[in-house]
């Protein structure tokens, strides 16, 4: 009926849409975003986002992660739950476990805990299930 162009809007994961948390900020809390998130600084918290994750040189998060696919060059203490790919890089330190579709580690990466490779898109449910099982076999 109407002739004209429209903008597009950016698609969720593209790099017009992107958080960034620059070196020397702390967040405490728990952040969810439909959208990328590069962290320089520090998260003390949940981490939810269905974009992709960049944990650069300086960048540490302290808690679970979930998100659709993940480069990581700093520090993560925590559960990372990958639906795509993730990719560990020489300087990255990863202390907890790992649900993901596909992962690349390169030499030089510390990683310590348990890694699970699975080809699905719900890879968080299966995160989950893992997570309660231990938790029940856990004793106090």
């Amino acid at each position: 009926m109407f002739k004209g162009s429209r903008e597009k809007e950016p698609v969720s994961n593209s790099p017009d849409k992107l958080n960034r948390i620059v070196d020397g900020t702390i967040i405490k809390g728990d952040v969810k975003t439909d959208s990328n998130f590069r962290i320089d600084g520090m998260l003390v918290g949940t981490l939810d986002t269905m974009g992709k994750l960049v944990v650069g040189p300086t960048g540490k998060i302290e808690g679970e992660i979930k998100c659709a696919n993940a480069d990581i060059e700093g520090v993560i203490e925590g559960n990372l739950v990958v639906d795509g790919v993730l990719l560990i890089k020489a300087t990255a330190k990863i202390h907890g476990t790992i649900t993901a579709g596909q992962i690349g580690i390169e030499v030089g990466a510390d990683f310590r805990g348990q890694c699970n490779i699975e080809k699905t898109n719900n890879s968080f449910k299966a995160h989950q299930a893992l997570v309660n099982e231990a938790e029940s076999a856990l004793v106090y």
